[in-house]
């Protein structure tokens, strides 16, 4: 089977390229000796043995030790790129590394970065990434380990400070790779750059002129929604309707709102029993929350839900056209400015699970070195420059990196005092964090599980039953994800 025919065979089951990228990555992790994967360029070694050039670093620690190499970047086209850029003479003038940065929106950032590190031709040094992107390239080693190198104090500055990082996102950071296994331990793939937390942003004026209060529950999360839906429109707010939510068939539909309520409600995607993933998505109770789901947005949703990303549910609240946004805090955030809705939008954490908990999942965007790469200590001499307390505090309050990955900066009266603004953020911030980590279990058809689990929950939402489309869903997971 060639290329075309790998992908058109993909393309058959309804998977965008972007998609059939990410499935490409992920078999690499679990079928490296395929014949179609190695033709791809899968399989080969790569920096799971890590450490050995770290190791080899020796001596003082100078920032001016490569002075006059290049370090290659492949980013995307994020403000934490642009906080970067605008600050990339800082880098340049204190280590005299010159910095190529190439960067390419979300739209096919993935697919460039999946081939360029299946390639293993280290044309980039370090590159933007994710949690669960460590899933799909650790395993087949396309992935640095970059905790030799936080170790050796030859080749990190004093000032590096590992545990200034809130430490749930550099365990968001840490796995072994092996099936079950829980994020943590001694290799860290990724160090926090910016990340996102989930919560409920809201009108407060609508609030306020229809009398309702921010949800405590699931179940009054659904009542509130209808309760806009119904009177908004009356009371003069347009056709306004309750709640905003991702729906489109992709898997960044399930990680932000509907994960974290899935998560608040004790519920789990998978358990690990007899050396074998359960999924666990069909269960009574998961069943449950999840007909409720879809009906809060069959009747209180937008219109073409289906079809609709981060970028449409933000900027419906942004335009006055949702009532509430349940999805990263810093989507909501961006919406408080230059829109209909401007000083008018308040935040809270959303609605507690039935025992108080507020688990809640999150999106992390990290930055990671290239296994493949020839000019790793230059690469690392930017990582840490990047991840540094002082570049991290000029991008959070002289740009937009919003939510903050470091303990000091995070409590900074400068950055402090930039939210204070608007209502609710910084608070809300500080409640979730201590509870905000990755709720999936980690594992390598991540993206081929969670695109299947938007589509089951697309057909709950069209009308078909919702038991018998999870059970449905969790006897194919059964078979893909212990492949």
């Amino acid at each position: 089977m060639d290329h075309n025919q790998f992908f058109d065979s993909l393309a058959s089951r309804g998977i965008s390229r972007r998609g059939m990228l990410r499935i490409a990555g992920t078999a690499a992790a679990v079928a490296a000796g395929s014949p179609i994967l190695q033709a791809c360029g899968f399989g080969g070694a790569g920096g799971q043995s890590g450490g050995s050039e770290a190791d080899a670093v020796t001596g003082s620690f100078d920032w001016r030790k490569h002075e006059g190499t290049t370090v290659r970047l492949l980013m995307n086209k994020h403000p934490y790129t642009d906080a970067l850029k605008a600050n990339r003479k800082e880098f340049e003038e204190r280590t005299g590394i010159n910095l190529e940065v190439d960067e390419f929106p979300e739209a096919n950032y993935f697919d460039k970065l999946t081939l360029e590190l299946q390639s293993q031709q280290g044309n980039y040094d370090a590159f933007m990434l994710g949690s669960y992107m460590v899933w799909q390239y650790g395993p087949p080693g396309y992935l640095e380990d970059l905790n030799p190198w936080i170790q050796n104090s030859s080749a990190t500055h004093a000032e590096f400070d590992p545990d200034d990082f809130f430490p749930n996102l550099l365990t968001a950071g840490q796995w072994n790779f092996e099936k079950g296994a829980p994020l943590g331990g001694e290799q860290q793939w990724m160090l926090p750059w910016g990340f996102e937390t989930n919560t409920v942003a809201y009108r407060k004026d609508v609030f306020d002129k229809l009398g309702l209060r921010p949800a405590e529950t699931f179940d009054e999360l659904i009542e509130v929604a209808a309760a806009i839906t119904e009177k908004a429109p009356a009371a003069g707010f347009g056709d306004m309707y309750g709640i905003a939510v991702r729906g489109s068939k992709e898997w960044a539909t399930i990680h932000p709102g509907f994960m974290t309520m899935y998560s608040r409600m004790g519920l789990t995607d998978f358990d690990f029993s007899g050396g074998e993933l359960v999924p666990k998505m069909n269960s009574p109770e998961a069943v449950e929350f999840t007909d409720k789901w879809a009906r809060m947005v069959r009747d209180s949703g937008p219109s073409g839900w289906t079809s609709y990303t981060w970028y449409q549910a933000s900027s419906d609240l942004g335009a006055g056209k949702a009532g509430m946004l349940f999805d990263a805090d810093i989507a909501s955030y961006f919406q408080n400015t230059d829109t209909a809705a401007e000083g008018k939008i308040a935040w809270y954490p959303g609605p507690k699970g039935p025992d108080g908990s507020l688990d809640t999942n999150m999106w992390i965007w990290s930055l990671g070195m290239n296994a493949a790469s020839e000019n790793k200590e230059a690469a690392w001499w930017f990582l840490q420059w990047a991840t540094s307390k002082e570049h991290l505090q000029f991008a959070a309050t002289e740009k937009q990196h919003i939510d903050a990955v470091r303990r000091s900066i995070a409590d900074s009266s400068e950055y402090k005092d930039m939210l204070s603004k608007h209502t609710g953020f910084i608070e809300t911030f500080e409640e979730v964090m201590p509870h905000t980590e990755i709720q999936f279990t980690p594992q390598t058809s991540f993206f081929d599980a969670t695109t299947s689990w938007a589509a089951a929950l697309q057909q709950i939402y069209g009308g078909d039953d919702a038991a018998s489309t999870l059970d449905r869903l969790a006897s194919d997971l059964d078979r893909t994800v212990n492949q």
